[in-house]
Order: structure tokens, then sequence, then C-alpha cells
């Protein structure tokens, strides 16, 4: 009688184990290909001249466009992409898969989604601002006015609590931080301003120990940026802005009325060429002729260079300066009245 060969099941259960990895790979790979969740909100991505491929996948990765640098590395490998990244400023949407992401980064026709490019100037006030946005994008001056007059829509993302002053003529001034931004066409008016409003906390965040420079002060963040807003307006040429933010500094310690002129052309609402003294009667507790220390709030978006200057004043005996009419905007600077009244006269002087 013949005996019947019992086959192994060892290939069988090899072969089993076997698909149910590459199922399992497969389901990995494509899970973590797949796009991230959707959002109208454009994320503004740059790239600067050198970044290697590598580094760009690593950073769409780290901003939450895609969920895996790896496999999008092996995208583009496998697709002959990469080599053609454009240096700048792209806005890519959530949601978007690679090929999208590639085009845009490409900068190919169509790809990138129809946007507008406005520059806030350094010093702007919230009035400008949204004068500005309505001039160049569209938006609507009024209701962007409207926004920065409800800060708690914008909590998430500013730096720290405001003070509820109902002095304050626009809560947020100062808050929309001045620089170039592109938004999509249908970025609606809170949009934009939540984009300021949070580039200021970025800005702030990346001053190297901001908080222990910001206690070591003694001021809040609200008092800093009012005092930064102050440098802006008053100062012109960079290597003064920490010694104009060391006179204020100065008078706040006295403590003497700060009286600076751009106080008052902000409670005027106009910047004037001259002020007349009947104008440094203007009651408003923006007058830092009648009333002493620091005004409700800021009175315009200042630059990093004045934050910074106003955390790190520059030390001296200064109380009084003057700017010099020979068009440097430059200043002298006085110790006691007698000599600042001398400056007036140099200055007066010069511009003859």
């Amino acid at each position: 009688m013949t005996k019947t060969k019992r086959r192994s099941k060892a290939p069988l259960v090899f072969l089993l184990i076997l698909l149910i990895l590459v199922a399992s790979v497969a389901a990995f790979v494509y899970a973590s290909m797949r796009p991230v969740p959707a959002s109208s909100q454009a994320v503004v991505f740059e790239i600067s001249e050198g970044t290697s491929t590598a580094a760009v996948a690593d950073r769409l990765e780290e901003e939450g466009l895609i969920r895996s640098a790896f496999l999008y590395k092996v995208y583009l490998r496998l697709q002959n992409e990469g080599g053609a990244f454009k240096a700048g400023t792209h806005e890519l949407l959530p949601g978007s898969d690679y090929a999208a992401i590639t085009d845009a980064l490409n900068g190919s026709q169509g790809a990138r989604r129809e946007s507008v490019k406005v520059t806030i100037p350094e010093g702007f006030t919230i009035k400008q601002i949204a004068d500005r946005l309505s001039e160049v994008g569209g938006w609507d001056a009024k209701t962007v006015r409207q926004l920065t007059q409800e800060p708690e829509k914008f909590q998430d993302v500013l730096q720290s609590e405001l003070p509820d002053d109902s002095e304050l003529q626009y809560a947020l001034e100062g808050y929309l931080f001045p620089d170039t931004y592109e938004f999509g066409t249908n970025a609606s008016e809170e949009d934009v301003v939540r984009r300021l409003v949070q580039e200021t906390g970025t800005k702030l965040q990346s001053i190297p120990d901001f908080d222990s420079l910001l206690q070591e002060r003694g001021l809040t963040v609200h008092e800093l940026m009012t005092i930064a807003s102050l440098v802006e307006r008053e100062a012109v040429v960079d290597s003064e802005r920490a010694l104009i933010a060391g006179v204020i500094d100065n008078r706040l310690k006295k403590p003497m009325k700060l009286q600076i002129d751009a106080t008052v052309q902000y409670a005027l609402g106009e910047q004037k060429q001259r002020l007349l003294y009947s104008d440094l009667e203007i009651d408003s507790p923006y007058n830092t002729y009648k009333h002493e220390g620091l005004p409700p709030g800021p009175i315009a978006s200042p630059s990093l260079k004045s934050i910074e200057a106003a955390l790190q004043p520059e030390a001296s005996d200064y109380f009084f300066y003057v700017t010099k009419k020979d068009g440097s905007g430059e200043h002298l600077f006085a110790e006691t009245f007698a000599q600042h009244e001398q400056n007036i006269e140099e200055s007066n002087a010069g511009g003859n």
C-alpha cells in the first residue's frame, strides 16, 4: 500500500503573512500620502535660494502641509521632480495632493492660487492699514477697523491679553505687524487681520530671551508695544532707536511728561507737518503734553527694530532731543532743558 505524502502548510502560512505585511505597508503608505485636512486658509510657504529639495520636504511636513516628508521625497524621485522648485513666496492650500503642491512650488501657471500681495509700512496706524488693504486688495476698510476693536476674536494668536481699556482708540493698534504679505483673493477681512496679528507674536518670540528681558524691564507686552510705537514714530535713523527708547525710559522714571509730538498727531487723527500750540491742548488720553506716563496703547505698528530698542534701551542721562533740520533725520540730545534750547537754536540754524 502506497503512503500519501502530507504537504507542509508552512509555505501557505508564509504567503499569508507576506500578503498581510504587504497590505499593511500599502495601507500605511496610502494613509501617509493622503492630503492633510483641507482648509480655506492658505499657508504662506517660503523657499530661500539654495534650499535643497529634501529640506523643502522636511519643512512641508513640519508646517503640516504633508503627512510624510519621506514619502514626498520618494514621490519626487519617482516623478523626477523637485529640481525646479522656485525660490520665493508660495501660497499653499492645506488639503492639496502631492501633484498640486509640486506644481505650486514649481511656479506652474494656474497651480498657485490667485493672490494679492500687500505691503504694510512700518509706523502705519490702523486707519492707514485699513485703507491700504482696501486700496490694494479690495477688503472693506470699515470692517477691518471694526475687527481691530474685537481682540477676543484673535486671542488665540495674541501674545498676551490686552487691557480692557475704554480709552484705547483701537484695541489692536500696534499689533498688526508691518511687513509684505500675500493673501488668497478669497481671504476675508478677519483672515487678513488674524495673519497680521499672528506675525506680531511670531516676531516677538523670535527675539532671543524675550520673556526674560521683558521681565527684567518690568513691562507688560502692551507697555512694550506702546513704547516701541513711540520709538517707531520718533526715530528715523536705526542707530538712534535704542537711545530714543532710553530717553523715554528716563522720562517715565523721573517722572515727567513725555511730550511726544507723534502722540498728539495720533490724537488729532492726522499727520501734520507742523503742530500748533493749540494742537498741544487737545483733550485726549493720548496727548502726552497733558498727561504723564504712557498713552493708553500703541500709536502705530512698530518694526522689529523698534521693539528690540524698547526692550533694551540705551542708558544715558538724556531727557531731551530735537530733530536736526539738515535732512539727515538724526537728533541732537540734551541732559538739561537749557542744553535742549541751545540744540533747538543749532538745529534751526542748520536748516537755514
